[in-house]
């Protein structure tokens, strides 16, 4: 039987499989399949597991997810209280530096495996791997190094210290978010994650201006993928357009994947990336709330008809809001099987 691992490992290597991988990102949705709350959902590692093998299960998709919610990681840096909302994911609600002077007080953890807020996270990342492990790809999101310190200050602030401020403390919180980065990156492989989501809005030109980023953006991504190395790591700028960067990010750092932007012309990426790795074609799955059936399947045959020629392919989503359908998904997901299938080439 072919597994999700094996087509991803297919399209990585440029072989045939049944059908191309395809990634669709379900977390929030696992609190509703399961009957509870946001809040009561996140609070236990085998209720994330057991939503992510449930979702699997439901749908047929190809991946799962260790990741609970991004404000996880601020959460191992002193953050003391999460915001739930009924209709979307939690989210900071109260910042750990405040000021220029908390960032010198700030702690990075000595061991991120046995830190209590990574504790449900290990309990579900031991369940996915005895469950799925080696059979379909486990997830694991993590934040860049220049990115991270939006988490803790707010992006407005961040964007002030890193553009405006002084040098000495923007280099010090640098400094600590990459030695959290990479303790962190090391205690998701151990506990059995095997792709690596590199979160780095500021990897992007629609973030930062092309100068910036070559001069500040590229040489901390360098420095993360450098200390971590690129296996398992898949570049992605949360929705925003790669394909400027793209050239650059590979050369410099090896990294073998890229989420592409719903944004990005994918026949562009495609070419860019090449045969130096995996292309993630991306649909724009905000639009699945309101889209027709017949909408759904024509823009997934359009991406597949783009992306599968030459191999090295993979289909994905983003976020996936939790207004979307039940029935947009299946479509979406149909259509994916259909068009992604070796003997549909996407015709």
């Amino acid at each position: 039987m072919i597994t999700g691992m094996d087509r991803l490992t297919a399209a990585i290597r440029g072989e045939e499989a049944d059908r191309i991988p395809i990634f669709c990102n379900l977390l929030d949705q696992g609190a509703a399949e399961l009957g509870v709350s946001l809040q009561d959902y996140y609070a236990r590692g085998e209720s994330v597991a057991e939503g992510q093998l449930r979702m699997l299960r439901k749908y047929g998709h190809d991946n799962v997810w260790s990741l609970f919610y991004v404000g996880k990681e601020a959460e191992l840096l002193g953050c003391q209280r999460i915001l739930y909302s009924a209709e979307g994911p939690p989210n900071v609600e109260d910042f750990v530096i405040h000021s220029w002077d908390d960032i010198a007080r700030l702690e990075v953890p000595a061991d991120i495996p046995s830190h209590p807020a990574f504790t449900e996270v290990g309990k579900c990342l031991q369940i996915l791997k005895n469950e799925v492990g080696g059979k379909n790809p486990i997830c694991a999101y993590i934040t860049s190094t220049m990115t991270l310190p939006a988490l803790l200050m707010g992006m407005e602030k961040w964007m002030e210290l890193l553009f405006a401020g002084p040098p000495g403390p923007c280099e010090e919180l640098l400094r600590k978010c990459h030695e959290f980065f990479v303790k962190e990156v090391a205690a998701y492989r151990q506990g059995g994650a095997d792709v690596l989501i590199y979160s780095n809005p500021f990897g992007s030109a629609d973030t930062v201006p092309m100068k910036y980023f070559l001069q500040r953006s590229l040489p901390w991504i360098e420095k993360d993928i450098q200390a971590v190395g690129a296996g398992g790591m898949v570049y992605y700028c949360g929705m925003a357009r790669l394909n400027s960067v793209l050239s650059a990010v590979i050369e410099r750092t090896g990294i073998g994947a890229c989420y592409l932007s719903p944004l990005d012309d994918l026949a562009v990426g495609k070419r860019l990336i090449g045969d130096r790795g995996l292309t993630c074609g991306v649909i724009n799955d905000i639009q699945l709330i309101s889209w027709t059936r017949q909408e759904i399947r024509q823009e997934v045959k359009r991406i597949l008809d783009v992306g599968m020629p030459g191999g090295r392919f993979l289909f994905g989503t983003g976020v996936m809001p939790l207004m979307i359908p039940e029935a947009s998904i299946r479509a979406m997901l149909e259509a994916a099987f259909e068009y992604g299938s070796q003997g549909g080439k996407g015709a």
